[in-house]
C-alpha cells in the first residue's frame, strides 16, 4: 500500500546519519572522537533534576494546559523579555516538547500550501526540511566568507523574495557557523522584513551560550516584535536535550495557533518536566553557569589545534559550540575534493568523527571552498586535544 506522497519532501537531522557510521566503525574496536552531534557530555544541574524528582513525587504526572502550565509561561515571559528588553506577558509564550516544534508549528501556523519561506543555507536541516513537507518553496540564503566570519548575503535575500514570500528563518547565533550578526546586519534583516511584511522565525537556541559579550535579538528592533516568533529552548543552557522543553514566543494571535496545535499533536509537553524548567529559570544557576567555563576551555582547545593543522584555518567564536573550519587546503594534501571522502577517511585514519558543510544543506553555487564542523559540547578537553592531535598528525603525513 502507497504512503503519504508528501513523505518524499520530508528530510531529516543528517547529523544522526555521521553517528550511525561513527557507531558502526566504533564497534568494530576503534576509538572514536565525537565531533559530529551538538549534544552536550554535560551533566543538567542538580537543582533541575531536584526540582523534576519533586514534581514526580507530589503527582505532577497527569495532562496539564496545552499552552504550558502558568508558572513556566510567567517565568519564560519575563526571562526572554528582561534578557531582550522587551515585555511579553504569558499568553504570548507556548510551552513546547524541545525548541525543535516551534519550527515545525510555526510554519504550520504562517505559511500556506506554494508559499515561499526564505531560511539559512548552510543552517540547520530541519528548517528547509519542514517547508518543504508542508507544501512550501524553500528558497535558501547563503552566507559570505569574511575576515572576521562570515556575513550573510543581504543582496541575495533582497533578490530571492517575491510576492509569494511569507517569512524568513533567522538564526543570529548560527548552528553550524558559530558566527552572529552584526547590528548593522541584524537591522537589515529587520528592514526587509518590515518591508516585504514578512514572518520572522528567530531560533535563539543558542542566545544565552556565549563567552564574551551580549546576545541581541532581532525581535528588540523597532516593528519587530509583532511579526516575530522566537524559538527558545532549555536544551543548551540547561544541558537538557533528551528532557525536550522549550517554547514559542511571540504575538498572540500566532502563540494561540501555536497553542491549538499543540493541542492537536502532543495534548502538552510533559507535566514534571515543566516544574523543571521553572528551577532553571527561577532558581540557582551557578552549575548552569559553570557549563559555560567548560566549554570555553574546549573552544580555545580545539581553535588551538585546528589553527596549528597543516590546511586548516578557523576563527574562535564568541557563542554556540561550534567551529566551522575552512578545509580545503587540507582535502588537496590528502589527495581528495569531496567533503564525503575526506570525513570517512579521517575517521578511518584518526576516529574523528564530524559533519561537513554538506550534512547543512545543499552547497550554493559560488561556493569555493570547503568546510567541516567540529562540535565540541559532548568532548572533553583532553579528548579534544588527542583527537584532533591525531587528525593534524595524519594530514602530516601526506
Amino acid at each position: 500500500m502507497a504512503l503519504a506522497e508528501r513523505l518524499q519532501r520530508l528530510g531529516t537531522e543528517t547529523a544522526f546519519s555521521v553517528s550511525l557510521a561513527a557507531a558502526e566503525w566504533g564497534a568494530k574496536g576503534n576509538r572514536i572522537y565525537p565531533f559530529h552531534l551538538g549534544d552536550l557530555n554535560l551533566t543538567t544541574p542538580s537543582n533541575v533534576v531536584a526540582a523534576m524528582d519533586r514534581a514526580v513525587a507530589d503527582g505532577k504526572t497527569g495532562y496539564c494546559p496545552a499552552a504550558g502550565i502558568p508558572q513556566l509561561r510567567e517565568a519564560l515571559a519575563e526571562d526572554i523579555g528582561m534578557r531582550r528588553g522587551l515585555q511579553y506577558s504569558p499568553g504570548q509564550v507556548v510551552v513546547q516538547p524541545g525548541g525543535k516544534p516551534v519550527i515545525t508549528k510555526f510554519i504550520q501556523a504562517v505559511m500556506n500550501p506554494g508559499e515561499e519561506v526564505l531560511y539559512p543555507n548552510p543552517g540547520y536541516p530541519i528548517y528547509e526540511s519542514q517547508i518543504e513537507y508542508f507544501g512550501g518553496v524553500a528558497k535558501a540564503y547563503r552566507y559570505l566568507p569574511s575576515p572576521t566570519g562570515f556575513n550573510i548575503d543581504l543582496d541575495q535575500i533582497r533578490s530571492l523574495i517575491t510576492p509569494a514570500t511569507r517569512a524568513i528563518i533567522y538564526n543570529d547565533l548560527q548552528n553550524p557557523i558559530g558566527s552572529e550578526s552584526t547590528d548593522a546586519e541584524r537591522e537589515a534583516i529587520a528592514q526587509i522584513a518590515i518591508e516585504h511584511d514578512l514572518w520572522v522565525l528567530s531560533d535563539e537556541a543558542y542566545f544565552e551560550m556565549r563567552y564574551s559579550g551580549t546576545s541581541k535579538s532581532i525581535a528588540s528592533l523597532p516593528g519587530m516584535q509583532e511579526r516575530t516568533v522566537i524559538l527558545y529552548t532549555f536544551s543548551k543552557k540547561f544541558a537538557m536535550t533528551g528532557w525536550r522543553l522549550g517554547a514559542a514566543v511571540g504575538p498572540v494571535e500566532i502563540a494561540d495557533t501555536i497553542a491549538k496545535l499543540n493541542t492537536n499533536d502532543e495534548s502538552c509537553t510533559t507535566h514534571f518536566v515543566q516544574y523543571a524548567g521553572v528551577e532553571g529559570i527561577r532558581g540557582d544557576q551557578t552549575e548552569a553557569r559553570a557549563m559555560l567555563d567548560v566549554l570555553v576551555e574546549r573552544r580555545d582547545a580545539a581553535v588551538e589545534v585546528v589553527n596549528a593543522t597543516k590546511g586548516m584555518s578557523v576563527l574562535a567564536p564568541e557563542a554556540t559550540f561550534y567551529l566551522f573550519p575552512d578545509v580545503t587546503d587540507a582535502m588537496a594534501i590528502v589527495g581528495t575534493d569531496d567533503l564525503a571522502v575526506f570525513a570517512e577517511q579521517a575517521l578511518h585514519a584518526t576516529g574523528v568523527s564530524f559533519c561537513t558543510r554538506r550534512h547543512f544543506g545543499r552547497p550554493q553555487p559560488g561556493e569555493e571552498r570547503q568546510y567541516v564542523r567540529f562540535a565540541y559540547s559532548g568532548i572533553s578537553t583532553e579528548d579534544i586535544r588527542e583527537g584532533l592531535g591525531l587528525l593534524q598528525d595524519w594530514i602530516g603525513t601526506f
